[in-house]
């Protein structure tokens, strides 16, 4: 069967600019993700760093502009000066947050070697569990001052003259959460946050910060946290970080595809929230979205569980992705883009091995997971400015959600290169959704590509020896008379491609 949704697209309807920092994404030392995943010296493809350059050569394609590191929970008890200066004289440590021993082989300077290699910029965290304003300011010193000062000519004795101009930071991590190391109150991390902030900008005007905001919607604490915590610091921070993760452990669908509604009502809590700080300190500036991880993670649970304590960098998080996953990952896309006015940096969690798109096998091969295509998809296409569409949808109502629309999607217009991208989901389990849309104000503008994601079999994988979820460009997606026609096939996600 077929059902129906039309939408008008006009390039006046402008969300926002998109910045490409929402195609972020995340490392930290945890399990794989660095040992085994971007550094393995013995493998046939290293480096003269020990880098793997197959993997670097898939995080190209994915186009990744900036990556947060070391953490996460990790940072919360991370001492940056263990991971720098002569490797052998770096000392191991306990890392309580995931209960593994850290070699600090890999630190801050080779970390932001690698990042150079992917051309990609770095968020840095900075540890204001165990620690505080002093690490703080002498990391940022230590990263971004030229010379002339203890901690820059220790960079520079370090083989590193030029300062790594680091420009954005996270003022800790999910310090909101019982399970982190230092846990505060709100206020206790407020009064902390602000003072850690101004003494880093003090010491480097240029960058910018990002204050935590909740570790999830569900939080006890969520949103006052955030309201308590701007209001210390609303003055000199310009981000409220927000995380969030899904999964379908109740094997159920319709309601596992309706969960980006939890998402945007997360987006738009958030800056509501954000803006009423604004107007309680009558201020002209707008803090704006940092949603520094977000993904599924579910599937690993239960395997995580039967880790040997205080091993190094074992297999942990290592979830492998269905084809559903894929197009909840497409709609978290669609999610943020949809408010890509606010949603400003935004970093998948994390990038490989580690709840990822990219896996490796020790010694072997690197491999694309399900969810690395509507990734990509979304970094390569999705530059340029979102425009608000007029959809009509015909819905279904889940489990924890009512008036779940089939069609889920978002524009995309690069006026820049005359191209305008459609991104879109297909919610429903068995009907082809034809498409109607409206683009009489993109005139002379043709159909170049529709790219489908799609598979019969809703829990197929990709793994090392196969690729059963791969996308094709056989969508049936034209044009007529400044009318957009396409069939979006059930269980699909879609990206559609206009040209002038």
């Amino acid at each position: 069967m077929t059902v129906k949704a039309t939408m008008t697209i006009d390039k006046e309807f402008r969300i926002g600019q998109i910045d490409e920092r929402i195609y972020g994404s995340f490392i930290e030392h945890l399990g794989r993700a660095v040992y085994e995943g971007i550094y393995e010296p013995d493998h046939p493809s290293a480096d003269e760093q020990g880098f793997r350059t197959d993997v670097i050569e898939l995080v190209k394609q994915l186009r990744v502009p900036l990556v947060r590191y070391p953490g996460g929970n990790f940072v919360s008890g991370y001492n940056w000066e263990d991971g720098v200066g002569p490797v052998a004289d770096r000392p191991r440590r306990l890392d309580l947050a995931w209960r593994t021993t850290e070699t600090n082989h890999i630190g801050t300077n080779e970390f932001m070697d690698w990042a150079k290699k992917i051309n990609a910029e770095v968020n840095m965290a900075v540890n204001l569990g165990t620690r505080g304003i002093d690490a703080a300011r002498n990391l940022l010193e230590y990263c971004n001052h030229p010379s002339g000062s203890y901690w820059s000519d220790l960079r520079i004795s370090h083989g590193y003259k030029d300062p790594h101009k680091i420009k954005t930071w996270c003022l800790g991590n999910e310090m909101d959460g019982p399970w982190q190391i230092g846990h505060k109150t709100a206020a206790e991390y407020g009064r902390l946050a602000v003072e850690t902030a101004k003494a880093m900008k003090w010491v480097d005007p240029t960058i910018e910060l990002v204050a935590c905001g909740s570790s999830n919607r569900h939080m006890p604490t969520f949103a006052e946290w955030e309201a308590t915590v701007l209001e210390h610091t609303y003055d000199h921070v310009d981000y409220i970080s927000l995380h969030t993760y899904y999964g379908n452990r109740d094997n159920d669908l319709a309601n596992y595809l309706a969960q980006s509604l939890d998402m945007d009502q997360f987006i738009y809590s958030i800056i509501s929230t954000a803006d009423y700080i604004k107007a309680k300190k009558r201020s002209k500036k707008t803090i704006n979205l940092s949603f520094d991880e977000w993904n599924v993670w579910f599937h690993s649970n239960e395997a995580d569980k039967k880790i040997e304590p205080w091993s190094i960098a074992p297999p942990q998080l290592e979830d492998i992705y269905t084809f559903e996953d894929s197009l909840l990952v497409g709609s978290m896309l669609i999610s943020m883009l949809k408010r890509a006015d606010r949603v400003k940096i935004a970093c998948l969690a994390q990038l490989v091995n580690v709840i990822a798109p990219i896996m490796t096998v020790k010694g072997g091969e690197a491999w694309k997971q399900t969810i690395f295509y509507p990734y990509m998809h979304a970094s390569i296409f999705g530059r340029g400015t979102a425009l608000h569409s007029i959809v009509s949808s015909p819905k279904y109502d889940s489990k924890d959600f009512t008036d779940v629309p089939y069609l889920d999607t978002v524009s995309v217009y690069d006026e820049e290169n005359e191209t305008l991208t459609i991104f879109a989901v297909n919610r429903h389990q068995t009907d082809t959704l034809n498409l109607d849309a409206d683009v009489r104000s993109f005139e002379g503008y043709k159909v170049v590509e529709h790219i489908v994601l799609e598979n019969d079999d809703v829990k197929a994988t990709n793994q090392y020896d196969r690729s059963n979820v791969t996308p094709h460009s056989n969508g049936d997606a034209s044009m007529d008379n400044g009318r957009l026609s396409a069939n979006l096939s059930k269980l699909s996600w879609n990206v559609i491609r206009l040209a002038k």
